[in-house]
């Protein structure tokens, strides 16, 4: 390392570098402060001294609070990963010291949790007992984020084309099919498939909008030009079905999520006939080859590399 470099790394200290994350996150050095439990004016100061520091501005100060600056913006890039990369190796260190080999970080939608990670995950567990898998349930979007920042080692979720743009590789994981849900009584129950234009006659019990399926039902009601009766919406498939099964609307789910669910109200469910319904999850990654030796073994299980096989 250059004298110039350990210089500048002496001259950067991490607790400076949480409370900017911190000022970035919240837009305020007030309210930075009170979560940080420090006062204002010693957050100031610290800013004050981190611009000094890298020698630039790193925060616009406004009267409603501040803004980054470019080079902000390019500081709180990589804040984040040095305290990420901080946390994961306190997390490591210490699963060592408690007989822990190691640990994955995992972030997953909703549809690869309800269908597919319980058996899949319980099968490596079985298999490498002294790893251990952190999950998370985000949105699709966030997984994808979580994982471009590194704070998830690895991902499981609906990608879109972009992805790759994006510095992130995928590989193919599970695949799914989504069906309409509807009461036993209803008028669709007893139909072979339906196309989405139909569904739009009746009221929808939708999932959070940013989840994938929200998402691909307002795409599809846009370019039917028709509006998208969507009166509830839920965070879990078996609030989905209640809400279903006591008559407030109809649903998309994913086939295997319902079967799951047979339990839950007196529904049938009518597949979708939609290009868009048989959907791909992935699992994603910054770099599969670069990965922690326990993150590879978890991809090896999850998504076996098969002749010609590459990711994108």
């Amino acid at each position: 390392m250059k004298s110039s470099e350990r210089s500048f790394a002496r001259r950067i200290d991490l607790t400076s570098l949480q409370l900017f994350v911190a000022v970035c996150e919240l837009g305020s050095i007030g309210r930075a402060a009170e979560r940080e439990f420090i006062a204002a004016s010693a957050v100031s100061k610290r800013l004050s001294d981190l611009e000094a520091a890298v020698d630039t501005a790193l925060l616009y100060r406004h009267s409603r609070g501040v803004t980054l600056t470019p080079a902000g913006e390019s500081l709180l890039h990589h804040a984040r990963n040095v305290l990420f990369g901080l946390e994961r190796m306190q997390g490591e260190l210490s699963e060592y010291a408690d007989g822990v080999r190691g640990h994955v970080r995992m972030h997953a939608n909703i549809s690869a949790i309800v269908q597919f990670l319980p058996e899949d995950l319980g099968a490596f567990a079985q298999a490498h007992s002294q790893i251990k898998i952190d999950l998370q349930e985000h949105l699709s979007p966030d997984v994808l984020q979580a994982v471009h920042e590194g704070a998830a080692d690895l991902g499981i979720c609906n990608v879109p084309a972009t992805a790759a743009h994006e510095g992130l590789q995928s590989r193919p994981y599970r695949s799914d099919r989504l069906v309409l849900v509807v009461p036993q009584t209803h008028a669709l129950s007893t139909r072979a498939s339906i196309r989405f234009e139909e569904v739009l006659d009746w009221d929808i019990v939708g999932l959070h909008a940013g989840s994938s399926i929200s998402l691909a039902m307002r795409q599809a009601a846009a370019q039917a030009a028709r509006p998208l009766r969507q009166r509830i919406q839920v965070t879990s498939l078996d609030a989905m079905c209640r809400m279903i099964d006591n008559g407030l609307g109809v649903g998309l789910l994913p086939d295997r999520a319902f079967s799951l669910m047979r339990g839950v109200g007196q529904l049938a469910a009518v597949p979708l006939d939609e290009p868009w319904a048989r959907r791909a999850l992935r699992l994603v990654a910054r770099d599969f080859e670069a990965l922690p030796v326990t993150a590879r073994l978890l991809v090896e299980h999850l998504a076996p590399a098969e002749d010609g096989d590459t990711p994108t």
